[in-house]
């Protein structure tokens, strides 16, 4: 790898973590809007300690598996073994609502980028398997390609993920005023030794190694769906 293509990769790896790109990210809390109302998210050690289990125990072991497994995948052009990973990681999301929510940030992630990457054939592919309906493009997966798009590394990019991931949360827990901007930065701050943890840990996992458990964080985003009136869209 020359300097300009680090170069390269590094800008690519800003321009899909920035809230700027638009995957409509910004309006899901996955759950914690839900919790917030239950008056079970009540200051920064609530946010904090919620956020090492989203890490630790769903979005590292689950989706980032998936991420580097996609990455893999793409570089292989195996797009068989891309719908797998597909079709596996959106069947452990538990939860309807966070499970469509994942799907339409990853297919807007991919039209958009199609908008200016137009001879990959990979992705071109695997848009055709989502309109077909063999393929949902769930969010880690649809990630996963654009990151062999950009040629971005899977460990870079399970960090990439699991920051922006973290951001979000924090961004829905400050729109709730649970914690100020200020605080915001703190918790992110302290969270990244275990956001680098859970990137090393999962990305060389075998596909068959995926898990995720979080029992409480999936009640909660189940009881999200039955809420009648809400700021955010899971």
């Amino acid at each position: 790898m020359t300097t300009d293509d680090a170069g390269l990769f590094e800008i690519g790896m800003l321009q899909l973590s920035d809230s700027f790109f638009p995957t409509g990210m910004y309006a899901t809390s996955n759950g914690l809007e839900a919790m917030y109302y239950a008056k079970r998210l009540r200051n920064v050690q609530d946010l904090r300690g919620l956020l090492e289990v989203y890490v630790g125990q769903q979005i590292g072991p689950a989706d980032c598996n998936a991420l580097a497994k996609a990455i893999e995948f793409a570089a292989g052009s195996k797009l068989g073994k891309l719908v797998e990973v597909d079709q596996m990681t959106y069947a452990m999301k538990l939860c309807q609502e966070t499970r469509d929510a994942s799907a339409r940030s990853g297919i807007q992630l991919l039209r958009c980028i199609g908008t200016f990457i137009k001879d990959d054939k990979l992705l071109n592919k695997y848009m055709v398997a989502i309109e077909e309906g063999r393929a949902s493009g769930i969010y880690p997966v649809a990630l996963g390609v654009a990151c062999h798009v950009f040629g971005i590394p899977k460990e870079k990019a399970a960090i990439m993920m699991l920051y922006s991931f973290t951001v979000s949360v924090v961004g829905a827990a400050i729109r709730l005023g649970v914690v100020t901007h200020f605080d915001g930065q703190n918790v992110i701050h302290g969270l990244k030794p275990a956001i680098l943890e859970a990137a090393r840990q999962n990305i060389d996992r075998p596909l068959s190694g995926m898990w995720q458990f979080a029992a409480e964080i999936d009640i909660f985003q189940m009881a999200h769906e039955e809420m009648t009136s809400r700021m955010f869209i899971s």
